[in-house]
């Protein structure tokens, strides 16, 4: 069962697609059929399969968990136990909890079974510039 890791770079709060890094991958792996499962490694990021056409989808859905949870030093998070990481980490990790950290996506006839506008993103929800792991495993 092919696996491997992909290191994606953020530059900050933001979607990241990755879609064409992992077609890729199944591509080159040779298999007609499959469940792709894609996971990342950390607890302040998440995935997402979301629409690649229109860049405002990217910029409401940023906004949209903007709104739902505030930055840490937003007077309205001022109940935060853990801050020591800083006022974007806690936000972050609900952010998280709240979206995927692992999607399964079938794989037929050797591709990705996305549909037409669909493509696979890093939710970064941290400010800094972050390096995440994504893991790809192919079951065939």
């Amino acid at each position: 069962m092919p696996q491997t890791v992909l290191s994606i770079s953020t530059r900050g709060q933001g979607l990241y697609e990755f879609t064409d890094q992992v077609a890729h991958f199944v591509r080159a792996s040779g298999a007609g059929e499959g469940l792709l499962t894609v996971f990342v490694r950390h607890t302040s990021c998440s995935l997402l399969i979301q629409e690649n056409a229109d860049p405002d989808v990217q910029r409401d859905l940023k906004e949209f968990f903007r709104r739902l949870v505030p930055p840490g030093d937003d007077l309205s998070m001022r109940w935060m136990a853990h801050t020591t990481e800083g006022p974007d980490d806690m936000p972050a990790h609900i952010k998280a909890a709240l979206t995927a950290t692992s999607l399964g996506i079938p794989v037929m006839g050797g591709r990705l079974a996305l549909g037409t506008w669909q493509g696979l993103y890093l939710f970064e929800h941290r400010d800094r510039p972050h390096r995440r792991e994504v893991v790809l495993h192919l079951s065939t």
